[in-house]
């Protein structure tokens, strides 16, 4: 079979002729892959540099896809950092950490929305106690996971969603996906009276921003929840003492590990049809496999799925 496989951390990885997969558990089976979407998660783990990579090589990348099992049905799934992932003709999964897909779904749509849209919607829904009537703000909106999240903290119930970044004209993009407000870095006060903060950026952005938003906060007794999901500018943030004495701040993180697997599956049906019934728009790219060394820094606009 044909696969994209990483034999160096520094270089993409390179289309070539690969073993075929092989079932060794009792869970397993063997499945075709239709479509797997290229995530920041992706090429991190594929880079050697995400805290869950294996550091092993070769491998070929791809974390999550939607594949068509033996029986004919199509599957969502999330595979447990694999040194064969999705990116290939066919590959092994788990079928407890699968769903099956309801007929008609879209593969490239399903691929490209899941893994952006679950970061924000496990937060929202197993990370904290997010409740309706709540306002939120998201830290870089302007990426693929921004704008769902945006959809996402608005399908939930959230008051007001305020979206924050840098490229204004992208920012101004979201209003029509739900943004009450726009602003960029330098406006922290105008968030100043959000609920919750979902954070794809920390670095020196998210601890620029702490303390002129509590120094403005109306209220320094209501609790504001921090979520700390991605880290697009940079992996350490020097977090003032202060922000956690002046305020009732609150830092949590999102990510593998810090929700059970189990948890992270079970909300896997209800985001699929949040996705297919047109609930959470969402930009998609198809781009055949062979074509990987092209695409793979392919980091802003449409989200790029690859196909056989």
């Amino acid at each position: 079979m044909q696969a994209a496989v990483i034999t160096d951390f520094a270089l993409p990885p390179v289309y070539r002729e690969h073993p075929e997969p092989v079932v060794a558990g009792e869970n397993e089976m063997l499945v075709d892959v239709l479509a797997a979407g290229l995530h920041h998660l992706t090429r991190s783990r594929a880079n050697g540099s995400h805290y869950s990579s294996s550091g092993v090589l070769p491998i070929v990348p791809g974390m999550d896809g939607v594949v068509r099992d033996t029986s004919g049905r199509l599957r969502y799934v999330v595979l447990d950092d694999p040194a064969l992932g999705t990116f290939a003709d066919r590959t092994v999964i788990d079928a407890r950490r699968s769903v099956v897909l309801p007929d008609g779904v879209d593969p490239v749509r399903i691929a490209a929305a899941m893994n952006p849209g679950m970061s924000s919607w496990i937060a929202l829904r197993r990370r904290i106690a997010f409740e309706k009537g709540q306002r939120v703000l998201v830290l870089g909106a302007t990426g693929n996971s921004g704008r769902l999240a945006v959809q996402i903290a608005k399908l939930f119930g959230a008051s007001q969603v305020i979206a924050a970044g840098r490229d204004r004209a992208r920012l101004r993009e979201l209003r029509a996906l739900g943004a009450d407000e726009v602003i960029t870095f330098d406006e922290a006060e105008k968030a100043a009276g959000v609920d919750v903060v979902i954070d794809y950026l920390w670095g020196d952005v998210a601890a620029g921003l702490m303390l002129p938003m509590l120094r403005a906060r109306p209220d320094r007794s209501v609790p504001l929840t921090w979520i700390q999901i991605g880290s697009m500018a940079g992996p350490d943030a020097a977090v003032p003492s202060a922000a956690l004495r002046q305020a009732r701040l609150q830092i949590v993180g999102s990510g593998i590990g810090s929700v059970p697997a189990r948890d992270i599956i079970a909300e896997l049906p209800a985001l699929a049809a949040a996705v297919t019934d047109g609930s959470l728009q969402v930009q998609a790219r198809a781009v055949p496999l062979s074509g990987i060394a092209e695409n793979w820094e392919a980091t802003v606009g449409e989200r790029v799925v690859f196909v056989p």
